[in-house]
């Protein structure tokens, strides 16, 4: 669903590195819809004094340190959720019901916060257009 391309932006040849990957990516004859969502990683950003990004869209990391890993993970998840047409969501059902377990089996659950006092729960999930829509049928309310 996605290609991230992790460099070291430390290494001497690493603009010969990316175009030689992007060649050999090409040559596979990928879908184009995957060349143009790819996801550029900079790392070892740490070993380079307030380092910056040149190029369009690359995102700067340390992966030894964690620095940029927080926002590559949302651009990872953003990239996902709109190539796989899929959204995250919250819903609210009644742990009484069959909600629960149907969402378990259709999506992907994320969180559970479970409400005691009313036998409700929040439930935020990752779950595809038709998905939702046979859950906006089955549980209407």
């Amino acid at each position: 669903d996605l290609i991230v391309h992790v460099r070291d932006i430390t290494h001497p040849e690493t603009t010969l590195q990316k175009v030689t990957v992007l060649s050999v990516l090409k040559n596979l004859n990928l879908p184009s819809h995957l060349l143009d969502s790819m996801v550029e990683v900079h790392n070892k950003v740490d070993l380079i004094e307030r380092y910056k990004p040149t190029e369009e869209n690359a995102l700067a990391v340390s992966a030894l340190h964690g620095h940029g890993l927080e926002k590559l993970k949302e651009e990872i998840e953003k990239k996902i959720l709109t190539t796989t047409g899929k959204k995250i969501l919250t819903v609210n059902i009644n742990l009484e019901g069959p909600q629960l377990s149907w969402l378990y089996k259709e999506a992907t659950v994320q969180e559970v916060e479970v409400m005691p006092e009313d036998g409700t729960a929040r439930v935020k999930v990752i779950i595809g257009n038709s998905a939702f829509g046979r859950y906006k049928n089955l549980f209407p309310n």
